[in-house]
């Protein structure tokens, strides 16, 4: 069991210290009291935002209700609104209030670190969810610093080892989407995948490689592409895939709107899908089921990642002991009307090439 070792508490003693001043002028600082140096009374306020003091009238006044911010890169996708839905469907049971923010739909913060991490302490938010998203280490450590419990799900950056983290088994899924092409008969299979920095992506192009190595047959670098994770990626690696001289025969997509791109694409390129090509998504989202033709997908409980993810935050904020800091949800793949095995000649003609 980990123990999580809390921060000694903040005092004006503690402030004193560190600027070099004493304890009263610290206290006069806090309280607005005019007859200090300004030199000195930025120093103390530069000290007191830095360390997150907070005056005992704050500490006794807490908003009647609770509230936690969650940050998206975008909620564009059907992925994000199932991870959002779980979270709601969590705080709505909980009297727990969500402040939404959307980054691609903001001009860039003029709050340092400091700021905003002193700015949610004010404001009594429990903690912060960032989905999708890159989180900073100064911005992590502002937030350690004051004890704000922060929680990632599926982050574009690795996470430090005492962040908690919410995901899925993305490496099992890509494995499993792969194994199901190759059991049709494909092995002409391509990857698009999300962010090539992104956790979530490394995995489930690591085990679509897993599987191809397992069956002995080649990973084509010319079938491996990465990009955000919009249906725009699955059109451009799609253009891309068919110009080839030798296209693959499946495509594995590592999120169901790059999937939904793909499916575009062939529609444009009369390519039928899935008698001229096979296509998987990743995330089991209800776009997948209602495409046409129904997407085979590898299925994410998003819903119960968001859940997960706010449920960490509550634990933390209760004081709680968590053994774990990562929680990893299972994925199934969900076969539906996408794949099929390869035409025979795409057939005869991969097994030419691998004798």
């Amino acid at each position: 069991m980990v123990r999580e070792v809390r921060p000694p508490k903040l005092t004006l003693a503690a402030v004193a210290k560190e600027v070099g001043v004493s304890a009263p002028t610290v206290s006069k600082v806090v309280n607005g009291r005019q007859d200090v140096a300004e030199e000195t009374r930025n120093r103390v306020l530069a000290a007191l935002q830095r360390t997150g003091y907070r005056s005992p009238l704050q500490r006794k006044s807490p908003p009647a209700q609770q509230a936690v911010e969650v940050v998206f890169d975008s909620l564009n996708s059907a992925y994000s609104v199932e991870v959002l839905n779980g979270i709601m469907e969590h705080a709505a049971a909980s009297d727990m209030e969500v402040i939404l923010s959307v980054t691609s739909r903001q001009a860039a913060s003029p709050l340092g670190p400091e700021e905003r991490a002193q700015r949610m302490l004010d404001e009594g938010r429990s903690g912060m969810i960032v989905v999708t998203s890159a989180f900073g280490s100064g911005q992590l450590a502002a937030f350690q610093r004051r004890r704000i419990p922060v929680v990632v799900v599926d982050p574009l950056n690795p996470p430090p080892g005492n962040v908690f983290s919410v995901g899925a088994s993305n490496w099992a899924g890509g494995k499993a989407a792969a194994t199901h092409l190759l059991e049709l008969g494909h092995h002409r299979i391509a990857y698009i995948g999300g962010p090539a920095a992104a956790e979530c992506s490394q995995a489930r192009l690591h085990g679509y490689m897993a599987a191809l190595m397992a069956a002995g047959v080649p990973v084509v670098d010319e079938y491996v592409s990465a990009g955000p994770f919009r249906s725009a990626t699955g059109v451009k690696a799609m253009k891309a895939l068919l110009a080839l001289d030798e296209p693959p025969t499946a495509v594995f997509a590592g999120s169901d709107s790059i999937a939904l791109g793909v499916l575009a694409e062939a529609r444009r390129q009369n390519v039928r899908i899935p008698e001229d090509m096979s296509l998987v998504g990743f995330d089991g989202t209800p776009q997948a089921e209602e495409s046409l033709p129904p997407l085979t997908s590898v299925s994410q409980p998003l819903q119960e990642m968001g859940r997960s993810a706010l449920s960490f935050i509550l634990r933390q904020r209760n004081g709680e002991e968590i053994d774990s800091r990562r929680v990893e949800l299972a994925t199934h793949l969900v076969v539906r009307e996408s794949t099929a095995p390869p035409r025979a000649s795409a057939a005869r003609g991969a097994a030419a090439v691998e004798g």
